[in-house]
């Protein structure tokens, strides 16, 4: 098995930039963790790779009634849990034998392990908000399994 690059993006509120669009090129998979905005993203992403994607509480437009609010996949040999809020997680992802949790919602790109669980929200890929970043992230996932995330700014920061 060749390693897995899996591009994570979130909260685009209908704006796909070309910068996200060079980032995920060449991506294995694609997981969009929601707030997406407009059926044309998910047009687009999927257009790149095959595509995950949860609905955020934004999506509440009549084409985002199909999403599920969570989504569990499988990929290279691990098991990723995506969802919009952290604050929502009802279940216990270490007992559940998941690898990597994925969420969005806060605007705010964080990487963070806890009791073996890789916890990956991507920030914001859309319309800037306040001073936080413009970013994505990406998980790789080696031959053996081993998993590794970096967060990727997208534009360059806003000034102050």
């Amino acid at each position: 098995m060749a390693a897995l690059r899996i591009g994570l993006i979130s909260d685009t509120h209908g704006l796909l930039r070309p910068e996200a669009l060079a980032f995920l090129a060449g991506c294995d998979r694609i997981v969009h963790a929601g707030d997406i905005g407009s059926a044309a993203i998910l047009d687009m992403l999927a257009g790149i790779a095959p595509l995950t994607v949860v609905r955020g509480n934004n999506d509440t437009a009549d084409w985002a009634a199909r999403l599920p609010d969570t989504a569990l996949l499988q990929a290279g040999g691990i098991s990723i849990y995506a969802l919009h809020d952290l604050a929502q997680l009802a279940i216990d992802p270490a007992s559940r034998g998941l690898r990597v949790v994925v969420s969005g919602h806060s605007h705010k790109p964080r990487i963070e392990e806890r009791h073996g669980v890789l916890f990956v929200n991507p920030g914001s890929a859309g319309p800037r908000r306040f001073s936080l970043p413009v970013s994505a992230a990406e998980l790789l996932v080696d031959e053996k399994g081993a998993v590794s995330a970096r967060t990727v700014a997208l534009v360059a920061p806003a000034r102050r």
